[in-house]
């Protein structure tokens, strides 16, 4: 289990993620590289063609881009716990037999 020790910095961290994410990121003109190499590469934008998701680009659809942000923030967190978990999960009851 998670203990409040644990919990604080990622919640501290994730509540802070937008601001670096999205706010300083436009602020400074930041780009994904791997977008910057597909410019130069004159490479098609089709992100939006083959979209599985709703949270394209971390934002949530109706929201601002920074709490879209903290939302993707929460579930990466939560979909990662839970793989330690189920992992965890499986390693004791193999260790068990």
């Amino acid at each position: 289990m998670i203990s409040k020790k644990q919990l604080i910095p990622i919640i501290v961290l994730i509540a802070l993620s937008p601001l670096f994410g999205v706010y300083l990121a436009n602020l400074v003109g930041y780009h994904e590289p791997l977008d910057v190499a597909g410019d130069l590469l004159h490479l098609k934008d089709i992100r939006y063609q083959i979209n599985w998701t709703p949270f394209i680009d971390y934002t949530v659809p109706g929201l601002p881009d920074m709490v879209g942000y903290a939302i993707a923030g929460v579930m990466g967190f939560l979909i990662i716990l839970g793989i330690g978990y189920l992992i965890n999960w499986v390693h004791n009851k193999r260790s068990r037999r």
